[in-house]
């Protein structure tokens, strides 16, 4: 089985759309998307997601399925050093890593921080989500692995958000979404493919083997959007916070 975690295109966040580039990014991946088997469509019930897997929805003739869970994950919170709101996991650099049970996948949503505007259940709604998708779809967890009740080559496409996508990611590999949140990035409508792999008939793990790629838009001599990116250095005029 294979599943391809699609990001969004170049957001604007003011009413929940595409940005001009952001229509442009999510056609050149309608293009890529176009003669790729994929099984089943899952997105996100928010309008970014939704109009990014909209251009290739009507190029295959298909539909998706809405699931609340794949919404962007964002508890939120009060940012220690501007007093402003944010989601949970944007944190200064300085500040997280200071804080070993943020690099721990079993504590990092245990800490005050975090129990306090209940991260420890959101994080369980979306592990929970995803691995009822697995089941139906023939992979139901057991512990740390899926047992292959349904082996298959079926190709899955999830649209959905950089922050949930990194919690994705974490259940399926075993890691920490704190890291991951500040360890990728992304870009806006990128594909990540991740797939099984059953060394021992009736075990499967799953493994990535593509991260945040955007090789539709390089071949259309198309520069990823910004949107996820900090400034590169400091002296630069990009977003620093």
């Amino acid at each position: 089985m294979k599943l391809l975690i699609i990001r969004h295109a170049d957001p604007d966040y003011a009413v929940d759309s595409l940005t001009p580039a952001g229509w442009r990014e999510a056609a050149l991946l309608a293009d890529r998307l176009e003669n790729t088997a994929i099984t089943k469509i899952y997105c996100s019930p928010l309008g970014r997601a939704k109009d990014t897997a909209s251009l290739t929805l009507r190029r295959k003739g298909m539909e998706a399925t809405e699931l609340d869970w794949l919404r962007e994950f964002s508890p939120r919170m009060t940012d220690p050093d501007t007093g402003r709101e944010r989601v949970c996991w944007d944190w200064l650099p300085q500040r997280w890593t200071q804080e070993p049970a943020y690099y721990d996948r079993n504590l990092w949503c245990h800490t005050p921080a975090m129990e306090a505007i209940g991260v420890p259940e959101e994080y369980a709604r979306v592990c929970k989500g995803l691995d009822e998708l697995l089941a139906r779809h023939g992979y139901l967890r057991e512990g740390e692995l899926y047992r292959a009740v349904r082996p298959n080559r079926d190709t899955v496409a999830l649209f959905c958000h950089l922050g949930v996508e990194c919690v994705l990611l974490a259940h399926l590999i075993g890691a920490s979404p704190m890291v991951l949140w500040h360890g990728l990035c992304p870009r806006s409508s990128s594909v990540t493919t991740v797939f099984t792999e059953e060394r021992r008939a009736g075990i499967a793990s799953f493994r990535i083997s593509a991260m945040g790629d955007t090789a539709h838009l390089y071949a259309a001599g198309v520069e990823p959007s910004f949107a996820a990116r900090f400034c590169e250095t400091y002296d630069s005029e990009e977003r620093h916070d």
